[in-house]
């Protein structure tokens, strides 16, 4: 019987151990699928996400406990048990905070003291001067003055918090408006009803660096009632303000129309950043205003894949072209120039030398940036072999190694070194990249994939910080054969242009990492293409046909034009492509004979023959590229000729206009020619196409939900 007892108890503790599948589904309060949830299995490194739907699946024992996760959002832990369909609705925390900065209300998780003050007390207590009567009211908060007097200048302070520059002042905010510390200090104490302090990560998921050193949020008895839509939308503009004073882009002036009579040559370096589309999701997902400098149209063009065949020939990519009738415009005609690297089996490819170069500075504390870049991390060490290795090198004051190089075979090892991380302190970005190329030449794999991976929300503070500063380092850096990968997170004082900056020069991409979703689909979907160059300083000249075309606009690209001599110079730098990337280029074109505004008067040449050959009449215009292998110096040219007709219209053709539209809209375009969102949305309908992984219906459901948002803001501004 004994026996039989102990069989029993093996037997069920098998059972219990054994792992299954468990599916289920993760909304909101309000019913809404969550893209891009985590959901991990406690104490394990085993994890999913969510998908488009909010649908997840994953392995885990009957004594396993599930945490369900998002950023700005609480956490949900549910135990397996005999469940084998969990569905979880999480509670936004990101809403409850944001609203206690308009009104009354306490958030369930933030760090929030609270204290009311009633106007007999507060009147009663000896100090003449306002400030000072909050000393010993409001837990954390310390008040000093310069001298005795009891109405000296006071200087004030939340326990715990400080600044590189010593100026720890809090933001103080009145009645759900940020004010500067003079209004602060002359309130009325008669006036006031409650003051709340904030000094955890609440505070910059409402008010950026702003509130960085905490912030005093006091209600008054004149409070105005929150049902007056425009003071919302005011208090709403106020507080986003402070994220885009923080933010930094790089100016981008459209692109013009061009004569081919003058200048029948366009030249430009190929983008397979991607950063601007992420990015943009984020302002139009939070409500903000999205900044017209932050669109780079080629960035959220080539954000998506577009069905391009395979190369065939000696050439690490191919070359297709498609010429239709403008969508927004009769007169015109759109010519799509895609390129299309080749694929490799995952099997088959050389062996990695990354070194992640981490941001561990005070900026990347907040939910957005250094725990995101944690989880996300894990992902790409998920699909490492044992013959990759990785090494970490983190920076905030100082530069330093904190795992040295470990075989891809040593998951845990590293795991544990990414859990470890935590922020503070300034920014040394100049000497974490001087480091981090060290370690990376140091561990160099002759034909193998060498690359440091840059992972920051940009805000480089010490040593070399400059956008100038930082280009010349990298410039020195790329001639060791190491590539550069740079990882933005984060909001309210994201650095765009710097990140731009670094991996432009770098022989590297740019990507924007928002959530988990984005995460994976650079990590894993991406994987090779976002990992492994195949060709660099890839460039793209075209000649238009003066017989057929009058006038031409590269859309997008602003930043990466180039003068027409740089095509032949092989010192010239220019941009990467890696395995399976497509890349793709929309120009607008005015057809020889068409009477368009676009065309303006020009000054007759006196010197210059512009007659045309005949005999290339049925030519629209020739496209030549330039590359060089990943290991190359000297350039391989390509030439591909575009005949002089329309093509069908296709699902990528009509997709890509439509994402193309989507940023002159945004960017509040000279060249939209009255087109609506509507039509934005229309277009990318009849373009969505198979969208197996969900992308192009996200996009269609975010300029919905901007033309939405400028709707109701209209409608309130006619009120």
């Amino acid at each position: 019987m004994k026996k039989i007892l102990i069989l029993g108890l093996m037997c069920l503790s098998t059972f219990l151990s054994f792992a299954q599948n468990i599916t289920g589904k993760v909304t909101d309060m309000n019913g809404d699928p969550i893209l891009g949830a985590t959901i991990k299995v406690k104490g394990t490194q085993s994890f999913t996400t969510s998908d488009f739907d909010g649908k997840y699946s994953i392995k885990a024992k009957k004594t396993d406990y599930l945490i369900f996760s998002y950023t700005g959002y609480d956490s949900e832990v549910v135990k397996v048990g005999d469940k084998k369909v969990i569905d979880v609705k999480l509670q936004s925390s990101l809403e409850e905070v944001v609203v206690m900065g308009y009104r009354d209300t306490s958030p369930k998780k933030s760090s929030i003291s609270q204290v009311t003050v009633m106007n007999e007390s507060i009147s009663d207590r000896p100090n003449a001067h306002f400030v000072q009567k909050m000393q010993g009211q409001v837990k954390g908060l310390n008040i000093g003055t310069s001298t005795s007097h009891s109405k000296a200048n006071s200087r004030i302070q939340l326990r715990g918090k400080s600044s590189l520059n010593g100026n720890s002042e809090p933001l103080f905010v009145i009645d759900g408006v940020p004010v500067e510390e003079n209004e602060f200090k002359s309130l009325n104490p008669e006036d006031i009803k409650s003051i709340k302090t904030l000094k955890d990560t609440a505070e910059t998921s409402i008010y950026g660096n702003r509130g960085a050193n905490g912030v005093i949020v006091i209600s008054t008895t004149g409070e105005k009632q929150l049902e007056d839509p425009q003071l919302v939308i005011r208090e709403v503009q106020t507080l986003f303000e402070q994220y885009r004073n923080n933010e930094s882009y790089k100016e981008i002036e459209e692109n013009p129309f061009e004569q081919t009579t003058a200048k029948p040559l366009s030249t430009f370096s190929i983008d397979v950043d991607k950063a601007s589309y992420a990015n943009v999701r984020r302002m139009i997902n939070n409500g903000e205003f999205v900044n017209p400098h932050a669109v780079k149209i080629e960035e959220m063009i080539n954000y998506f894949n577009y069905e391009y065949a395979q190369p065939k020939g000696k050439h690490p990519f191919n070359v297709e072209t498609d010429v239709i009738q403008t969508p927004w415009n009769k007169d015109t005609q759109l010519v799509k120039i895609g390129l299309k690297g080749k694929e490799i089996d995952q099997k088959d490819l050389p062996a990695s030398n990354l070194t992640f170069l981490i941001d561990v500075s005070g900026s990347m504390g907040s939910t957005n940036k250094l725990p995101l870049l944690k989880r996300a991390f894990q992902l790409l060490v998920n699909q490492m072999r044992p013959q990759d290795k990785v090494a970490i090198v983190v920076y905030a004051g100082a530069a330093g190694m904190v795992l040295e190089p470990t075989s891809g075979s040593e998951k845990e090892k590293i795991y544990e070194a990414l859990e470890n991380l935590n922020a503070g302190g300034s920014t040394a970005g100049g000497a974490g990249i001087e480091l981090a190329y060290k370690i990376a030449q140091e561990n160099f794999i002759k034909n193998g994939n060498n690359r440091v991976i840059l992972a920051t929300d940009g805000d480089f503070n010490v040593g070399a910080s400059s956008d100038q500063a930082m280009e010349d380092l990298i410039v020195q850096k790329r001639e060791s054969g190491v590539f550069l990968s740079v990882l933005g997170f984060g909001m309210g004082n994201y650095k765009d242009s710097k990140l731009e900056t670094l991996a432009d020069k770098g022989n590297g991409n740019h990507a924007y990492i928002d959530t988990m979703q984005e995460a994976r689909r650079i990590f894993v979907k991406e994987f090779s293409g976002s990992m492994y160059a195949i060709a660099k300083d890839v460039k793209i000249q075209v000649e238009f046909n003066p017989n057929n075309v009058s006038a031409y606009r590269l859309i997008g690209y602003e930043n990466r034009m180039l003068a027409t001599q740089d095509f032949v110079d092989d010192k010239k730098d220019a941009g990467e492509l890696g395995m399976g990337h497509t890349v793709t280029a929309l120009y607008e074109v005015v057809p020889k004979g068409v009477d368009s505004e676009y065309l303006k008067e020009m000054t007759q040449l006196k010197y210059t023959d512009t007659s045309y050959r005949n005999s290339l009449n049925d030519e629209l215009f020739t496209v030549k590229l330039r590359y060089k292998k990943p290991d190359g110096n000297k350039s391989i040219p390509m030439e591909f000729v575009q005949e002089n007709k329309v093509s069908a219209f296709n699902e990528d053709v009509q997709f890509a206009a439509a994402v193309a539209l989507f940023g002159m809209k945004l960017r509040k375009s000279d060249y939209s020619n009255q087109a609506t969102l509507d039509d934005v949305i229309s277009l990318a309908q009849k373009g969505r196409g198979k969208d197996a992984d969900g992308y192009r219906a996200e996009f269609i459901r975010l300029v919905k939900s901007y033309r939405d948002g400028v709707n109701n803001q209209n409608a309130l501004s006619e009120r």
